[in-house]
C-alpha cells in the first residue's frame, strides 16, 4: 500500500517557541493515522502545514503526490480541512454554506446545488438545510463543517480535533460518520486528544510531544506501553496514601505508583489482569489500609503520556496566530498607509 502523506524532518518555530522540531511521519493510502498529543503539542501546526495554510521552516512534505509547498494551488484541490472550530457562516443557511464551498472549488451553479443536497442528506442534515446555520447546534454545525470539507471528494481529508467540545452522543455520531468516510476509500489524518477517539478511528497512531513523534503505533501497542491496564486505588484514611503506595509496589512489582495524596489515590500500570485487585486488597488489608474504592481501568491519555515522557499532557496551546500571518497584516496596513 502506497504512502499518499509523507513529511521529512519539518521544523516550524513561532520566535521563540518551537511548534515543530523534525518530524517525519507517513499515512498509507485508504487508511486512518490519528496523530494524538496535548494541547501545544505540534498537532495543528503539522496540519496547517500539510494543508498549506504554513510554511515549514525546514523539511519537507507531499501529499498525494504534490509538494506542500510547490505545489500548493493544485493541492488544494486534492485534500479536505475541517478545524478545531466549524468554519461555517452562521449568517447563510447550511444549504448555502455547502454551495458557497462549491462555487469556490469552481464547480458550477448547478453541481454545486446538487452537491450540497447530497452531502446535508449524508449528514442528516436535510430537514435543516434552509435554516441559517445560527440555528444550529454545535454537533450539527460540526457535521456541516465535515460536508463542507467534502465537497470537492478529497482524496486525502484532514480532521484536526473535530470533536472537541461536543457531547458524547454528538461525538458518536461524528464518529459513525468519520468510518464512513474511510470505507468509501478517503484517507484520513485525524488530530485528537482522545485516546478514545484514536482507538475507534485510526489504524494507526502517532504520539506527538514538544513537536516531535515519540510513538508510533495501533492502540493495544500504545496501551502496552503503560502495562495494559491501571490499577487505581483510593485509600480512606488519606494519611495513609504513601503507606498504600509501598505496599502496591511490593505487590505489583511494576513500578512505583503515581501518588495523589490529597485525593488519596495512587495509580499503578499493570500487566496483570483482574487476579492483581484480589492481592492488592490482601496486602492492603494485611497492613491495615482500608481502601474506599478500588478498580482496574483502560488506559488514558495521561497516562500513556505519562509512560512516554513521565509528565502528564497539560501544555500551554500553540500560538494561534502564524507568525508570518502577524507580519503580513503589518505589510498589508503598511501598504494602504502609503
Amino acid at each position: 500500500m502506497s504512502e499518499i502523506v509523507k513529511a521529512e524532518g519539518l521544523h516550524r518555530s513561532f520566535g521563540q517557541v518551537t511548534a515543530l522540531d523534525g518530524v517525519d511521519l507517513a499515512v498509507r493510502e485508504g487508511t486512518v493515522l490519528g496523530l494524538l498529543g496535548p494541547n501545544g503539542a505540534g498537532k495543528t501546526t503539522f496540519v496547517r502545514i500539510l494543508t498549506t495554510l504554513l510554511l515549514p521552516d525546514r523539511g519537507r512534505a507531499e501529499v498525494a503526490g504534490y509538494d506542500v509547498v510547490r505545489d500548493a494551488t493544485m493541492l488544494r484541490t486534492v485534500i479536505g480541512l475541517a478545524g478545531q472550530y466549524a468554519a461555517v457562516d452562521e449568517t447563510l443557511t447550511g444549504h448555502e454554506n455547502l454551495e458557497l464551498v462549491g462555487r469556490l472549488y469552481h464547480l458550477d451553479r448547478a453541481e454545486a446545488r446538487r452537491r450540497a443536497g447530497e452531502l446535508l442528506e449524508r449528514f442528516d442534515l436535510s430537514g435543516a438545510g434552509h435554516r441559517v446555520v445560527r440555528t444550529y447546534s454545535g454537533g450539527m454545525r460540526r457535521r456541516l463543517d465535515l460536508a463542507a470539507s467534502l465537497v470537492n471528494r478529497p482524496r486525502v481529508l484532514f480532521l484536526d480535533e473535530p470533536t472537541t467540545g461536543l457531547d458524547p452522543r454528538s461525538r458518536r455520531a461524528l464518529w459513525d460518520m468519520i468510518k464512513e468516510l474511510v470505507a468509501d476509500g478517503t484517507t484520513l489524518l485525524l488530530t485528537t486528544q482522545y485516546l478514545e477517539e484514536a482507538d475507534r478511528l485510526a489504524d494507526e497512531i502517532a504520539v506527538i510531544d514538544l513537536g516531535q513523534v515519540i510513538a508510533r503505533g495501533t492502540a493495544d501497542e500504545l496501551k502496552d506501553k503503560v502495562g495494559g491496564e491501571v490499577l487505581e486505588v483510593r485509600v480512606a484514611d488519606r494519611a495513609r496514601v504513601q503507606a498504600a503506595a509501598g505496599e502496591v509496589a511490593a505487590c505489583c512489582g511494576s513500578g512505583e505508583p503515581q501518588v495523589d495524596a490529597e485525593a488519596g489515590e495512587l495509580t499503578l500500570p499493570t500487566a496483570e489482569g483482574a487476579a492483581v485487585l484480589v492481592d492488592v486488597v490482601r496486602r492492603l488489608d494485611a497492613a491495615g489500609i482500608r481502601i474506599s474504592d478500588l478498580a482496574l481501568r483502560r488506559p488514558t491519555l495521561d497516562d500513556v503520556f505519562l509512560a512516554l515522557t513521565g509528565r502528564g499532557a497539560e501544555r500551554p496551546e500553540e500560538p494561534d496566530q502564524p507568525r508570518n500571518g502577524r507580519r503580513a497584516r503589518r505589510r498589508r496596513r503598511d501598504r494602504s498607509a502609503a
